[in-house]
């Protein structure tokens, strides 16, 4: 809280890294006291721990993995009951299947009327050092017209910090 404090009078935490819900008995009474403390808590996290014990005021910014990520099936569907429609739902795309995954989930799920749903593509793990959209493992463009050819009630997101600073930066 020291740490925190120092940033006054910026009143808005992001936890993220990794998966922050790795250490949750830690977490859960620092986001707690961050509220109590008058913060606007955020917290961006995989799905894949339980979040029924982050406190509803969190806006939670959910990942659920994606196939060509290597960690599909990781979500905890169960998290789904711990979201209000404040928090975010986020798929990183790759390719057409991951497309077809994510679209799928929205509308079994009928996410798309219930919270932000947001769409991005996913960047190559070999990136270069161009900031634009070369490194997309995905085109930009072709994310978003399956999108609109679907109809699908989502936003459209990039990774943003990967197109102001190079995108294998670390700690931005």
């Amino acid at each position: 809280m020291t740490e925190v404090r120092k940033l006054a009078p910026v009143k808005l935490v992001e936890i993220t890294g990794g998966e922050p819900m790795l250490q949750e008995r830690e977490v859960i009474p620092l986001m707690e006291r961050l509220l109590f403390d008058g913060y606007d808590v955020l917290i961006e996290t995989s799905g894949e721990r339980p979040l029924a014990n982050v406190p509803k005021q969190v806006h939670k910014i959910v990942d659920v993995k994606c196939p060509t990520s290597g960690e599909g099936g990781s979500f905890r569907l169960e998290n789904l009951a711990a979201l209000t429609p404040e928090d975010e739902l986020k798929f990183v795309i790759a390719d057409r299947g991951d497309y077809e995954f994510a679209r799928d989930f929205v509308r079994e799920h009928a996410l798309a009327s219930s919270m932000a749903v947001l769409f991005s593509p996913a960047f190559r793990k070999d990136a270069g050092p161009e900031r634009d959209a070369r490194n997309c493992l995905l085109d930009p463009r072709e994310l978003v017209e399956w999108i609109l050819a679907d109809g699908l009630n989502v936003r459209f997101g990039l990774q943003i910090h990967k197109f102001i600073w190079e995108p294998m930066t670390k700690g931005v």
